[in-house]
C-alpha cells in the first residue's frame, strides 16, 4: 500500500498502469487487487481523474484519436475516455498546431501531403485535415 500511495502522490496512475507497477511487489494477485480497491474506495486512485488530467495536459499538442488511442493502451474504459475527451475541440487544437509548424496553406501537392501527415500523425481526423489545408479555418464552416 505505501509503494501505492507514493507513485499516487507524484502523478495520477489508471488501475492498469498502478497494476503493472506493483505487480512485482505483491504477494499475490489477490493482494494487489485489494489494495487496488482500497484506494479506488478511498477515491486516492481513479481512472476518471486520470483520463481527464492525461487529455488536459495533452490537449493542445494532439488531436482526440491520438488520445482516445493512448487512453485506451493505459487501459481506461471507453465510457471515460469518451466523457474526457467531450470538451476536446480538435477544429481549434489543429488550427493551432498547424499555425505553429506550418503557419501557411502549401503550394504544392508535395507540401499538402507532408503537412497532412503531419497532423494525422497528431492524432486529428482527416476532415479537420482537410478543412484546415483547404484554408477554411472558421468553425462555422
Amino acid at each position: 500500500m505505501a509503494r501505492a500511495i507514493d507513485l499516487l502522490s507524484r502523478r495520477e496512475y489508471s488501475r492498469r498502469e498502478l497494476t503493472q507497477r506493483l505487480r512485482p511487489h505483491a504477494q499475490s494477485p489477490e493482494e494487489l487487487a485489494q489494495v487496488l480497491d482500497q484506494l479506488a474506495e478511498r477515491t486516492w486512485q481513479s481512472d476518471q481523474r486520470f483520463a481527464e488530467q492525461f487529455s488536459r495536459s495533452r490537449a493542445g499538442k494532439y488531436g482526440s484519436l491520438r488520445l482516445r488511442q493512448h487512453l485506451r493502451e493505459k487501459g481506461v474504459s471507453g465510457e471515460l475516455i469518451d466523457e474526457a475527451l467531450s470538451s476536446q475541440d480538435d477544429l481549434a487544437t489543429a488550427r493551432a498546431v498547424w499555425q505553429r509548424k506550418f503557419g501557411t496553406l502549401p503550394d504544392s501537392p508535395q507540401d499538402k501531403a507532408r503537412q497532412a501527415r503531419f497532423l494525422a500523425a497528431r492524432g486529428f481526423p482527416p476532415e479537420i485535415i482537410r478543412k484546415i489545408l483547404a484554408g477554411r479555418l472558421d468553425d462555422n464552416e
